[in-house]
Order: structure tokens, then C-alpha cells, then sequence
């Protein structure tokens, strides 16, 4: 029987008192190995119900409830570890100078987890505590999946079913496929959602030229995100090829039913980006989950698909040694990132390399536009908020790491160089390698005005129509970006347009809404909003304030989004974020959406 998390809390209690009772360091060791374990178990506990209340939100129809368990969600690991570090400190304080002391505390704990499913979760837990204790440098552990012992055996199990495909596409087989997430709440009219999913697919999976679909697979649980749930699955063909299949539903006043369907890997890229919240997965076994995900979307980095699914420090480690494999794979070495230099950071990053990294700058470069520069810390404090945000699909996540040691010879020395000039307080280089107190790191995406010297007029303004959603999806999740050049925002792999420089966001509501469109011709009097404190906006600016170089892309701008340009565009969802309301997102193209 599994220990309720109060039972869980009670054991902590007792084991810092046991902790305290120690007389000698061995017994205090052995304690401390047992009570970070303890802990540990506390917080996967709470970790693991997460996606079953996100399920309980959808059913309920609720999704301030689904907002609310995400960002618990995502502060729940840093809400542990700068809890017990202090603790573990004031009931054993040799931990912050004796390192031989958690040398034995691995070896120990190590032994407790290694038959644990969740060993990689549980040893990245311990050494978060030990680098909150000792303030010290963060050493990335090995990234593996190894052969699993008996007791583990589990690990291996499988977290698909597959259904056998009939020689003629039934109905029933998309009920079986729905009936995963295993809902305590009705369909609205489940039988009418199979046969027009039926309808939708039978295209696209008996095309000309195609192998014909022999099973379907389909992940043994709910994936959860705001209002909407999602069965996930892939059609499996003759000659093994697979075509991703995932339905997207909505919970409403009639009950739970088929809003799209989505099969082209650029919609699922863009359902599954870090770029977005995290979805809630009713299943343990993240391993599998993530490796399935990995068969639909080979392209993006498998540390990523931890953290879509709320594994986000079994993905930093994945990251770090994604990287490392990349570089020695290619012989290169991290140089300047192409394009404008960052105003607050110095970016870097090599061609074979997925991510794109950045440390932040002691002084900002001269184009800095916002007066007193507020300060290293305050700026990586903006990326933090950024990550424990809703990102609404349109800002890039920060995955971000302190106290990090890399490699010297990982560093082209003219870098290596810039980065000891322009930020020599986040970076110092000694023989052993290089140090750096706070990095960022990001997916790598093409600058837009980067991508806009080269793209076609119909890729210019497709980009630039999904620029405006971009701007628009940060609006309904109360970010407003004050910096509106578009040197600011990227392309991703699919065409997604993103923000990815967070030093000049603020509150949407914070924001002071004005305009010039009301003086009169020729009117020279200082208008009132000049001398308001704050943020002040004037929509009809924002054209001309993403300083796009191009005649088309300003012309496209102006076409695609109007709206924007508008102070009752702005107002109107001031209006709506005070409300209480929660705007719905666009997750995928209309296109995705079934019929009826």
C-alpha cells in the first residue's frame, strides 16, 4: 500500500529528528541518505497527482483549477529543495564544507534507489539539495536508461497499447482508441465522434502509393493542458512507416467530445512545445511516454519531450548531455550566435548544436532603451517567471542552470574572451575549465529578421500573420512585451514565431493603454500620457516599433493584423485578464478541426 503524502510529511518530521539525535558522522550520514529520501518521496508523491487533478479539472469544466495545478506544478521542485536545503544544513552543518561527507551520502543513497523506476528523478533531486547546501558547482550526472534489475523489471513495461487495424476502418476501433484516458464523465455522442474521425483519417491513411495501416497505437493515459484533453497515438503502416494521430477534446455543457484531429508533424511540434505549459500525463512511466513521443517527432531533442510532460530536471540533465554529444559529434565549438548581438546577454551556440545559449551581460550594449539597467540577477529573474509561466505557445521555455562547469576547450577563445568582457560576473576561466554562475538555454530558432532576407513574399507574410498570433497569444496570458522590435522574436523549425528575449516584458495589465489618434491636426501641446509613470503603450505605434526592414513585412504587418493596431484590441483584453477570464489559446490551424 503507497504512503498517503501526510503519512509521508510525518516521516520527515521523524527523520530530522533522528537526524538531530545523531552523536557521530556516521550515523548522521546514513540519516541524512535516509531523510533525502524520505523527502524525495514526499515531493514525487505530490509530483505523480498532479495530472490526475488536471484530469479532474477537465471533467469539472474548470479551468481556472487546470492554470492554478500547473503553476504548482511547476514550482513544486524549487519549493523543495530551498525548503529542506536550509534544513538539512541547520541539523548537519558539516554538509556545506566536508564533501567527503556527501560522497558517502551518494553511495548510500544510490543503493536505497537502484531498483526505483524513478532513480534518474531521485539522484537529480539529492544533487539539487547538495548544490543548494554547498553553493557549488553544478555537475551534470550521467543521462542513461540501463538495463533495468529484477526489481525494476517494470521500467520496460510498455506504456502503448496497440489495436489491430481491420481490413475496413471501423468506428469501433476509434471508441477503443478514445476510451484511454478512462473519463468519469460522458460523451457527448461518443459513437457520432469515431465515425467523423473515421471520415477525417480514411484519406489520409489509404493515399496512393502509401502502405496500408496495420495497428494503431495509443499511450495508456490522458494528457492534460487548460481546457482541452488529448488521446495520443500513431498509425502504424505495412512497411512499419508510422503517421502520428493525435485527437484533441474539449469538456462541454453536453459532455466530452472531438474537437480535431491532428496527424502533420509540424501541428504536433507545435501541440508538444516547450513553448506552452506542461502537459499532465496520467502515467508514471515518463520514460516510455517520452520515447513514444520521440517516434512521432524524431527532430526535436529528447530532453525536451521531458519537459513538455512536467519532467523538467530529468530533461535539464538530458539537455546538457544532448549538447555535449552534439559537439564532440561535430568537432565544433560554441561561437557568437549570428545576427544583432543581444542588448542585455551574449549569446552563443555551433552549427550541429540544437540550443542556443546565453549569459547575462554585467552592463547592457548601447542600444539599451529603458534607462537604469536593473542588474544581472533581476533579468534572470524574468527568464525564471517566463518558465513558471503558461508561455501560451508563443515564448520560447528557459531551461537554466547555476553554478555550471563546462569544458575550456568547449569555447572558441574569441568567445571565451567576449564573454570574460561583457559578463565577468556571471563567468570566470581557471585551468579546470569554466564557470558559469547562470546560463540560459533555449531551442534554437532563426531570428526573424533573419529569416525575412530570404523569404519569399508568401512565406513573408505567413510569418508575419503568425507573428501577430504570437503577440496576440502573450496578450491573453498577461505578457506584454515593451521591447517591440522584431530582433526580439524567432521562426521555429515549422514556421511557429516566437518570443525569446524576456529582459523588457511586463504585464499586460501593468501596461497604460494610450493614443495620438485623438489630437487634432496639427496640435503641439505635450499630450497627457508623457508625463504618466509606467509602462505606456500606443497601439497605433507597434507597426513601426518592430522595425521591419522590409517594405512587404510592414505592408503584411499592417494587413494580417490590424487589429493590434487598435487601442480596443488592448482594452478589450485588459478587460477580460481583470475579469478573471481565461482566454482560450490556439494549440493548432483551424484546419486540424473536424467537421460538424
Amino acid at each position: 500500500m503507497t504512503p498517503s503524502v501526510s503519512q509521508e510529511s510525518t516521516a520527515i518530521e521523524r527523520g530530522y529528528i533522528r537526524l538531530l539525535a545523531c552523536r557521530e558522522d556516521g550515523a548522521r550520514v546514513r540519516a541524512t541518505a535516509a531523510l533525502i529520501l524520505t523527502v524525495f518521496d514526499n515531493f514525487y508523491s505530490l509530483l505523480c497527482e498532479y495530472p490526475y487533478r488536471a484530469k479532474r479539472a477537465f471533467e469539472l469544466r474548470d479551468p481556472h483549477a487546470s492554470v492554478q495545478i500547473s503553476m504548482e506544478r511547476l514550482g513544486l521542485y524549487s519549493r523543495y529543495i530551498t525548503e529542506h536545503g536550509p534544513r538539512l544544513l541547520g541539523a548537519f552543518p558539516a554538509l556545506a564544507s566536508e564533501s567527503s561527507l556527501w560522497e558517502s551520502i551518494d553511495r548510500l543513497f544510490v543503493a536505497m534507489i537502484v531498483d526505483r523506476y524513478e532513480a534518474d528523478t531521485a539522484f537529480s533531486f539529492a544533487h539539487s539539495l547538495r548544490r543548494n547546501i554547498c553553493q557549488e558547482v553544478w555537475r551534470p550526472v550521467a543521462y542513461s536508461f540501463p538495463p533495468p534489475s529484477k526489481l525494476r523489471a517494470f521500467s520496460m513495461a510498455s506504456v502503448h497499447r496497440r489495436l489491430v487495424v481491420p481490413e475496413r476502418l471501423s468506428p469501433a476501433l476509434i471508441v477503443s482508441f478514445l476510451g484511454s484516458p478512462e473519463f468519469s464523465v460522458p460523451w457527448r455522442s461518443l459513437d457520432s465522434d469515431a465515425q467523423r474521425i473515421v471520415e477525417h483519417v480514411t484519406p489520409l491513411l489509404y493515399e496512393p502509393r502509401s502502405a496500408p495501416p496495420v495497428a494503431l497505437d495509443v499511450i495508456e493515459a490522458g494528457f492534460f493542458r487548460d481546457r482541452r484533453a488529448f488521446v495520443v497515438g500513431r498509425w502504424v503502416r505495412a512497411d512499419d512507416s508510422i503517421l502520428p494521430f493525435v485527437v484533441a477534446l474539449q469538456n462541454g455543457s453536453e459532455g466530452i467530445y472531438a474537437e480535431a484531429v491532428l496527424h502533420r508533424v509540424a501541428d504536433i511540434h507545435g501541440l508538444f512545445s516547450s513553448a506552452l505549459a506542461n502537459l499532465h500525463v496520467t502515467t508514471r512511466l515518463y520514460y516510455q511516454t517520452c520515447v513514444f513521443l520521440y517516434s512521432l517527432m524524431p527532430r526535436r531533442p529528447l530532453g525536451h519531450h521531458y519537459s513538455t510532460i512536467g519532467y523538467n530536471h530529468v530533461g535539464k540533465v538530458a539537455i546538457l548531455n544532448e549538447i555535449v554529444e552534439q559537439m564532440r559529434a561535430s568537432g565544433q565549438r560554441f561561437e557568437r550566435s549570428p545576427g544583432a548581438p543581444g542588448t542585455v546577454a551574449v549569446g552563443f551556440t555551433f552549427d550541429a548544436c540544437e540550443y542556443h545559449l546565453k549569459v547575462i551581460r554585467d552592463q547592457p550594449t548601447e542600444s539599451y532603451k529603458w534607462g537604469h539597467y536593473p542588474g544581472v540577477a533581476a533579468v534572470i529573474e524574468k527568464y525564471r517567471l517566463v518558465h513558471e509561466i503558461n508561455r501560451a505557445g508563443s515564448m520560447l521555455d528557459n531551461v537554466m542552470y547555476f553554478n555550471l562547469r563546462l569544458d575550456k576547450g568547449m569555447f572558441e577563445p574569441e568567445l571565451l574572451g567576449e564573454l570574460c568582457a561583457e559578463s565577468s560576473s556571471s563567468v570566470q576561466v581557471d585551468e579546470d575549465g569554466v564557470l558559469l554562475r547562470s546560463l540560459i538555454v533555449q531551442l534554437k530558432i532563426i531570428p526573424l529578421p533573419v529569416y525575412l532576407e530570404d523569404a519569399a513574399e508568401s512565406e513573408t507574410r505567413e510569418v508575419i500573420g503568425r507573428l501577430g498570433q504570437c503577440i496576440r497569444n502573450n496578450a491573453a496570458t498577461n505578457i506584454f512585451n515593451k521591447d517591440l522590435d522584431s530582433r526580439n522574436y524567432g521562426v521555429g523549425r515549422y514556421g511557429g514565431v516566437f518570443l525569446f528575449d524576456y529582459d523588457a516584458v511586463e504585464k499586460l495589465t501593468d501596461v497604460k493603454i494610450r493614443t495620438n489618434l485623438d489630437r487634432e491636426p496639427g496640435e503641439e501641446a505635450v499630450p497627457d500620457w508623457f508625463f504618466e509613470e509606467g509602462v505606456v503603450f500606443l497601439p497605433e505605434e507597434l507597426q513601426h516599433g518592430m522595425q521591419l526592414m522590409n517594405r512587404y513585412a510592414r505592408n503584411c504587418f499592417r494587413e494580417e493584423n490590424l487589429d493590434l493596431l487598435t487601442v480596443e484590441y488592448w482594452e478589450g483584453i485588459q478587460r477580460r485578464l481583470l475579469g478573471g477570464e481565461i482566454p482560450e489559446l490556439q494549440m493548432f490551424p483551424d484546419s486540424c478541426k473536424l467537421d460538424g
